[in-house]
């Protein structure tokens, strides 16, 4: 099957999840343009890239689509946020009260707001970045009491790889029950709107539990060597 045929069967599996209104985010990491380009020139309207200087080399390419939606998915270094503060919708790892202050800072001086999904250890790896379950609430009463330039839209996990997708369930349902306890809190400046989990191997569970966003791309353009 080629890129668009992977398209399709992933938005006609998103389409059969009768659970909420899901959205697919391209993951385009180490993908040639040309090649991303077959995806966007048939309709896909959000992409995500784990690294920023993978996101700044295709940033003028991905400008040309109007209303392409740029998800920064991987971890973020504080350091790095002066470079794509201007140019993402939506930064799905602010796991720490440096990146918001940081975050906050540089979109304070642009007059803008920006998108961030809190990241959630679920799976409580060491490999993996985020905050751990018991910590979310003070952290995100935090942030939207004292960096009024961020505007939470939701929460971020990824289950552990498992060859078995359905081992997954437990970890997004997890993801499920913290964003539901926190979208009853009605917290100010806090839009619990997004749930972002599931990827290539595990989305269909995933949208099963309900996620809004599932970030897939060895799906679509096939399995890749990551640096």
């Amino acid at each position: 099957m080629g890129i668009l045929d992977n398209v399709k069967e992933v938005e006609n599996n998103i389409l059969a999840n009768k659970i909420n209104d899901a959205r697919l985010i391209c993951v385009t990491k180490t993908v040639e343009k040309e090649r991303i380009k077959e995806a966007l020139d048939y309709g896909v309207k959000d992409v995500g890239e784990n690294k920023v200087q993978e996101l700044l080399d295709k940033y003028e390419f991905f400008k040309q689509y109007d209303d392409i939606k740029i998800h920064l998915i991987g971890s973020l270094q504080t350091n790095k946020v002066k470079y794509i503060i201007d140019k993402v919708d939506y930064i799905h790892s602010l796991d720490r009260i440096s990146l918001a202050k940081e975050i906050d800072k540089r979109a304070k001086a642009l007059g803008k707001t920006i998108n961030c999904l809190v990241q959630i250890n679920i799976s409580m790896e060491e490999s993996k970045h985020g905050l751990k379950e018991e910590e979310v609430f003070e952290f995100i009463k935090n942030v939207s009491e004292e960096y009024k330039n961020i505007k939470i839209n939701g929460l971020m996990g990824m289950a552990p790889y498992v060859l078995e997708p359905e081992e997954s369930r437990i970890y997004f349902k997890k993801l499920k029950s913290i964003f539901e306890d926190l979208k009853s809190k009605n917290l100010d400046n806090v839009d619990m709107k997004h749930l972002s989990m599931g990827m290539s191997n595990d989305y269909k569970i995933a949208l099963q539990e309900g996620a809004s966003l599932v970030r897939v791309g060895s799906n679509i353009f096939g399995r890749r060597i990551y640096n």
